[in-house]
């Protein structure tokens, strides 16, 4: 028998027809960002990560003579800092913003930094989701937040892929198969050999398809594979979230993970098997003690996902 807070998780919607509602992004107070402090580490060539340690998406940072190229803007409230802790490795100016995705931890500084004169770049169904008028993240069922400001909006949007000719480098941005979201663009840096993967990639949790705004399952698969093929032996992989930059292997532990689990919903939704069921198998068990260190996201908030999107049916099992 399924919990009463997990009944009521089911019953919101879940289903890949009903779900996909466009979002745009959450504000946040500052009291919840008093005392918190930013830390910067080198990657690889000239690329950088800035990281909010205890929650937030990580940012990547191209620093050279041509001026800083920023993955990512973290929340609003600590814009300043993001600035001062990319000064304590340069003078030079932020110029450039890709926004890999819609979310606010990611994109919760655009508008300070367009003031700051910073142009702000993303793929056109992220710029798309700016417009709504109410927010929702997968989290508790559907969060709802407020719309961002006009001024966070992206000004310059790609269809397919675009390139930064940047300090030494021609930096590759290209839009991934609906994964995350269905606007999540991928950032190579080919000098540095550095790939940042926005939140399709991370070391914290199973993979949050946000079906809301466009995520899949299928899509998640499909970009991770398209990861694992451009990252070559040696490449830096800058995750959404996680302490850790990885390489191609974590990578495809994380795509091969989410296989396995997908391979054993199927079969037990081919068996006939109702939502319930398929959650009192267990078919995480074996990965759940690894990806479970988000205590907002587990196998409780992905299996029913997964069910839905492999084209499961019924909330409960029949009594």
């Amino acid at each position: 028998m399924l919990s009463r807070a997990l009944l009521q998780r089911f019953f919101l919607r879940v289903t890949p027809f009903l779900l996909l509602l466009p979002l745009t992004s959450f504000s946040y107070g500052q009291g919840r960002f008093d005392g918190v402090e930013l830390s910067i580490t080198p990657v690889a060539g000239n690329v950088y990560m800035v990281q909010r340690p205890g929650g937030g998406g990580n940012i990547g940072a191209q620093i050279g003579p041509d001026g800083v190229l920023l993955v990512d803007s973290l929340f609003a409230p600590l814009t300043d800092r993001l600035v001062n802790t990319i000064g304590q490795v340069s003078d030079e100016e932020i110029r450039f913003l890709i926004n890999t995705h819609i979310h606010g931890d990611h994109t919760g500084g655009n508008a300070n930094l367009a003031e700051r004169g910073v142009v702000i770049y993303s793929h056109e169904n992220t710029r798309k989701h700016f417009f709504e008028e109410r927010s929702r993240v997968p989290r508790d069922g559907g969060r709802f937040g407020n719309q961002q400001a006009a001024t966070a909006r992206p000004l310059v949007t790609f269809s397919d892929a675009m390139n930064f000719h940047m300090n030494g480098e021609n930096v590759l941005v290209f839009h991934a198969p609906p994964a995350h979201t269905d606007g999540d663009a991928f950032v190579y840096f080919p000098e540095s050999d550095v790939l940042h993967l926005g939140d399709v990639y991370r070391t914290t949790s199973y993979p949050i398809i946000d079906v809301y705004n466009g995520g899949t399952l299928r899509g998640t698969v499909a970009a991770l594979d398209e990861a694992i093929a451009l990252a070559g032996p040696d490449t830096k992989v800058i995750p959404g979230h996680g302490l850790e930059v990885v390489g191609k292997e974590e990578v495809t532990e994380f795509r091969d993970m989410i296989l396995d689990i997908q391979r054993k919903v199927l079969g037990m939704i081919r068996e006939g098997k109702k939502l319930d069921e398929v959650m009192a198998a267990t078919p995480t068990a074996e990965y759940d003690a690894e990806w479970t260190d988000d205590p907002g996201w587990a196998a409780e908030d992905f299996v029913p996902i997964v069910y839905y999107q492999l084209g499961g049916s019924g909330r409960l099992a029949d009594r």
